[in-house]
């Protein structure tokens, strides 16, 4: 039961991230989390601050969607971030939308 479980988790998340302006997403094969490109999103700022990398992703994250995302500098794999999706599907569906009205306030 909790493998589907998962694995409506996983869809939905990439689905949602697919969809964002500036985040590519494949789909992990065996993990919980998701590890989605965010260079489209450097160059874009908030409150004057500019992405500049996936750390900036991170912190922009965390400070307007509060949600928090691990950089990917932290696997050596820079320009992307990891979402974990063992969470319940409510508070998937809210951090992800968390995250899409931040996008949407970038500059």
């Amino acid at each position: 039961d909790m493998l589907q479980e998962y694995a409506k988790r996983r869809e939905y998340m990439v689905q949602r991230l697919q969809a964002m302006e500036g985040i590519s997403c494949h789909y992990p094969d065996g993990a919980f989390y998701t590890f989605p490109n965010v260079t489209g999103l450097y160059g874009k700022s908030y409150t004057g601050k500019e992405l500049a990398n996936d750390l900036d992703v991170a912190r922009f994250f965390l400070e307007k969607a509060h949600v928090a995302v691990v950089p990917g500098v932290a696997f050596s794999a820079e320009g992307y971030v990891r979402f974990v999706f063992a969470k319940s599907m409510e508070e998937i569906k809210e951090g992800m939308d968390r995250v899409e009205k931040a996008i949407d306030v970038l500059e």
